[in-house]
């Protein structure tokens, strides 16, 4: 215990010499530190603190640390580093109080760096330092003066009830009173104990310091407290003088009032006037001026505001979106008002807005449709959420009418099955007419003739007469020719109007296809007479009115039936022209058959029927025995036309007409020729025979039977086995008996695998093959018949080949195929499959240059199908896009537009509107997309991907609530649209980013 007792009598002995420290000296401190102590306290009371810092420093080094002088002179250097605000100044302080434990200076080095601070505007670093002082070893003024500035301090960090209850003792202080009664108050206004803060505050009213502040905070007090009239008379007075901070929220105070006061005319241009919090309004300042608006009926102002709040669910938002769309409706915006009634229905804080949104945006679902959802489904999902909503029976009539609407017939009939009345089961007969004309259009026309059937029973005649006449036409193209006329002769004894001008023409195709010519030409004759049929309808009837008569062998009214597409130049004037050469051959007219012949082939530049004529203008001059034109005709075939079909028949009939003319080395090059070039055709068989007479002729029978062992498919002696095991394999093929011909084949060909009839029978085994769909095999069986060259089975062998890699989607092995088809082709149909599958695999091959040009070619085309020539022009819409051919694609896809249905009319008008939201014509752009979205909502991919673009064309037309609206419905209701949605998300951040600069509501992505 001693060393304890003589320990605090040394430290009593510390405390008491350290008042005298420039006069007493203890005997170990030298004279020369003492003296540089005054020294550098001289400088610091003089406010050097550098050099004094310096001089401290020095006597800190050689002072003895037990001593006083060491203890002062640690003092001085910690005030001198909080003085020049050196970053170790905190550490020196607590280093000086760690080796000073008992020093008196150290409540007075807590006070000091907290004053220090605190004149430096530091008050929050400031606290940290008055907390540290003992409040009992400091005087009363002292003492006073840490409570204020700690409540300051506690003040500025938000630590309210702490700083109130430093300030309350000292609201009567004559010097820290007023200051202190000011920050009473003002605390108690924050804690909203308005009464308090009320009552505080206007004892200092008079203050010049606090005048401004108090007037405001005490304006607010009255709003706060209803007193509006009072905050509307105050407010204008404190506006004279309120300085441009204080007039901002006086205004918000004043239009508040007025607001409240319904006084929405008078409030606007106060509300008008406030500045926002740091230069930003919230939402509920965008929803005053969007109300006030909305009651004066300026629905065009309340839109500006009220779509600016965005990015919260909350009542506010909820009244905003309900009378925003209530505005929209107003200024004729649907589809606007849409999106408005769908946010509030979907929010939970007022229950009757929600229902009356609901219906509203059931209801403006079924009149304008909707993008995120089938109509049906909207309408169905109000009833289940409203069973007893007065309007449960209108919404439920909508429902049918909305999928017929949306073209959903299969969803429609569906429902009425389940809603099964007879007023339903009526209009399910209807319905069915829709389905079938549906899937027809989609080219399922064997699931559309249910459909047709049952709705032929409706009570409605037109309903009944239209499914009669799809039923017979769906039958015509399932080859079922006889039920087809049955069917049309049946619907013509019912009608008594021109409602179906295409049913002669029908019936005529039927009776044509069943081989009952004299009937088809009574009907295609009708069909000419009509007046309600298009030209292309009116002369393809006058061509197979010339076809029926042909077949009859009434040349002279078949020759009159063409004649009537060539004067008027229709489509297929080259093959009526070519028929009316057939004609007069076939009436001895060899003359006029030459002479109809040479304008087909001299007349129309573009013709498939050109080697057609050469061939046939061979034969008739040879019949006429005007050999030197006939050879002329047929080298003119070879040259010309080097893939033609008539080739080898063209080299045995011109090999003949040397032969005739005893020109032996001519007729034999051509018979050799033939026979080399078409092996196993049955021209090649007859080249070989005929050669075979010219070998004898000349006695050189060896040099025949020398040539013919060259030749795989001749064998000089005639084998029995093997023509009557083909025979009866042809037979059954021809019967179309599958498996019996597959096992025949297969079995001939393996006994015979180079018999003369082999190339023939690989060839019908292919196609046996290929129509069983066993495609594989096809495939093989095909390529071998490719292998074996030229033949009268090539062209179609690639046809099919090409058809098959096509199935499969093998772009790739199906590209050099169709090129092979469109240089051998002599069917116009095979070289039209060949140009416009080149362009497809090129498409989908991202060959795009090559695409371009095999769309150009099909277009081109004369008499091209609806399907092929949107599938061209699609082509060039697509890759010009692609190639940023922007002007290019515009102009294909407007094209396209005007004759579109279905997905491709979803596919042009996105684009119509995607350029016309480059142009900046927003409101237009728009409108195609309301289109879109109203009468193709089944597209769904179409219609999401344009809601991207409308919901840029809102924001450029200020309009953030519909963009951020539509982008985010996109976000939350399309995931299975990855590339849309990322789009979608990126457009959003980029408008909330940039509507955060401007309300405080919205919080921008980081």
């Amino acid at each position: 215990m001693k060393p304890i007792s003589i320990k605090r009598k040394f430290l009593v002995l510390i405390i008491f010499m350290s008042a005298f420290y420039v006069k007493a000296q203890q005997s170990s401190v030298n004279v020369n530190t003492n003296s540089e102590f005054n020294s550098a306290l001289k400088l610091y009371n003089n406010k050097s603190y550098a050099a004094a810092q310096k001089t401290f420093e020095k006597v800190l080094q050689d002072a003895d640390k037990n001593t006083s002088l060491h203890s002062d002179a640690s003092y001085f250097d910690a005030m001198c580093a909080i003085k020049l605000n050196q970053t170790d100044a905190d550490k020196k302080v607590l280093r000086f109080v760690e080796e000073n434990p008992a020093s008196s200076k150290k409540n007075k080095a807590y006070f000091n760096v907290g004053n220090y601070y605190f004149s430096n505007k530091k008050a929050a670093h400031a606290l940290k330092w008055y907390q540290k002082v003992n409040m009992d070893l400091i005087s009363k003024e002292n003492q006073k003066e840490l409570n204020f500035k700690m409540g300051y301090g506690l003040l500025v960090a938000n630590k309210l009830a702490l700083a109130k209850d430093k300030f309350l003792p000292l609201i009567n202080d004559a010097k820290y009173g007023n200051d202190s009664r000011y920050y009473y108050g003002f605390i108690a206004y924050k804690l909203e104990d308005y009464g308090i803060a009320e009552s505080t505050l206007k004892e200092i009213t008079d203050n010049e310091s606090y005048k401004a502040e108090i007037s405001y905070y005490l304006l607010d007090i009255s709003f706060k407290a209803g007193k509006f009239d009072r905050c509307i008379e105050v407010g204008k007075e404190l506006l004279k003088e309120a300085k441009r901070k204080e007039a901002s929220e006086i205004s918000k105070i004043i239009g508040e009032s007025y607001f409240n006061l319904k006084k929405y005319d008078e409030a606007i241009p106060y509300l008008l006037e406030y500045k926002g919090k740091m230069g930003k309004w919230n939402n509920t300042d965008y929803y005053q001026v969007g109300y006030a608006y909305y009651k004066q009926n300026d629905f065009e102002n309340a839109i500006r505001f009220f779509n600016r709040i965005i990015d919260k669910k909350n009542a506010v938002s909820q009244n905003a979106y309900y009378h925003l769309a209530e505005c929209y409706l107003n200024t004729d915006k649907k589809n606007e008002a849409l999106n408005a009634f769908k946010a509030a229905s979907e929010m939970n804080f007022n229950l009757q807005i929600k229902e009356d949104a609901a219906l509203n945006y059931a209801k403006l679902s079924y009149e304008s449709g909707n993008p995120y959802k089938d109509v049906a489904d909207v309408l169905q999902d109000y009833l289940k959420n409203y069973p007893n909503s007065k309007a449960y029976k209108e919404i439920n009539e909508l429902v049918v009418s909305s999928y017929i609407h949306d073209k959903n017939y299969e969803g429609a009939l569906n429902y009425l099955k389940k809603k099964n009345t007879k007023d339903n089961y009526a209009l399910s007969l209807e319905v069915s007419l829709y389905r079938g004309i549906q899937l027809f259009n989609e080219k399922k026309i064997a699931e559309a003739l249910p459909y047709f059937n049952k709705s032929t029973a409706s009570g409605i005649k037109n309903i009944s007469d239209k499914a009669k006449y799809w039923e017979a036409e769906t039958l015509y193209r399932l080859e079922n020719y006889q039920d087809a006329l049955f069917k049309f002769n049946q619907l013509k004894r019912l009608i008594k109007d021109n409602s179906f001008p295409l049913i002669d023409y029908n019936v005529g195709y039927a009776y044509f296809k069943l081989e009952e010519y004299d009937k088809a030409s009574a009907s295609f004759n009708k069909a000419t007479k009509n007046t309600g049929i298009q030209e292309e309808v009116k002369y393809d009837a006058f061509v197979r009115l010339g076809d029926s008569y042909y077949a009859n062998r009434e040349y002279k009214s078949a020759i009159n039936a063409y004649q009537n597409v060539i004067s008027n130049e229709a489509s297929q004037a080259d093959y009526a022209q070519y028929q009316i050469g057939m004609s007069y051959g076939f009436m001895n007219d060899d003359n006029a058959k030459i002479d109809a012949l040479k304008k087909v082939i001299n007349n129309y530049q573009i013709s498939s029927l050109k080697d057609d004529a050469l061939y046939q203008l061979a034969s008739t001059y040879t019949k006429i025995k005007d050999n030197t034109k006939a050879h002329q005709a047929y080298d003119r075939l070879f040259n010309k036309y080097p893939n033609s079909n008539f080739l080898s028949k063209a080299l045995v009939r011109q090999g003949l007409l040397y032969y005739n003319d005893n020109q032996n080395k001519k007729a034999l090059n051509k018979f050799k020729l033939a026979a080399t070039k078409f092996p196993n055709s049955s021209d090649a068989l007859q080249a070989v025979r005929n050669a075979k007479n010219i070998y004898v002729d000349e006695d050189r029978l060896d040099d025949y039977v020398a040539w013919t062992k060259t030749l795989s498919f001749v064998e000089v002696s005639d084998n029995e086995l093997e023509n009557t095991s083909f025979s009866i394999a042809e037979k059954r093929y021809f019967e179309g008996k599958t498996n019996a011909t597959i096992l025949s084949l297969k079995k001939y060909l393996r006994s015979f695998p180079k018999g003369k009839n082999s190339l023939k029978a690989t060839y019908y085994l292919a196609d046996v093959l290929f129509k069983e769909k066993l495609y594989d095999d096809a495939l093989k069986k095909y390529n071998e018949v490719l292998e074996a060259g030229i033949s009268e089975f090539r062209e179609d062998a690639l046809a099919k080949t090409s058809q098959i890699y096509l199935e499969k989607e093998d772009y790739n092995s199906a590209i050099p195929v169709l090129i092979e088809l469109e240089k051998e082709a002599y069917a116009s149909e095979n070289l039209l499959f060949a140009k416009s599958n080149l362009m497809k695999s090129y498409a989908k091959t991202e060959e795009n240059t090559l695409a371009l040009v095999y769309a150009k070619k099909v277009l081109s085309t004369k008499k091209l199908s609806e399907d092929l020539e949107f599938d061209a022009k699609k082509i060039i819409a697509r890759i010009s896009f692609i190639t940023e051919d922007f002007s290019t694609s515009k102009e294909y896809y407007e094209n396209l537009e005007s004759i579109a249905t279905g997905e491709l009319k979803a596919e042009t008008l996105f684009y119509n509107a995607y350029f016309k939201s480059i142009e900046k014509d927003y409101e237009d752009s728009n409108k195609v997309i309301q289109k879109l979205i109203a009468d193709y909502s089944k597209y769904k991919y179409w219609g999401v991907k344009s809601y991207v673009i409308m919901g840029k064309n809102y924001y450029n037309l200020k309009d953030a609530y519909q963009a951020t609206f539509i982008l985010e419905n996109v976000i939350k209701n399309f995931p299975q649209f990855e590339d849309i949605v990322k789009e979608a998300q990126t457009e959003l951040d980029l408008i909330k980013t940039n509507e955060a600069k401007t309300n405080n509501s919205v919080t921008p992505k980081n």
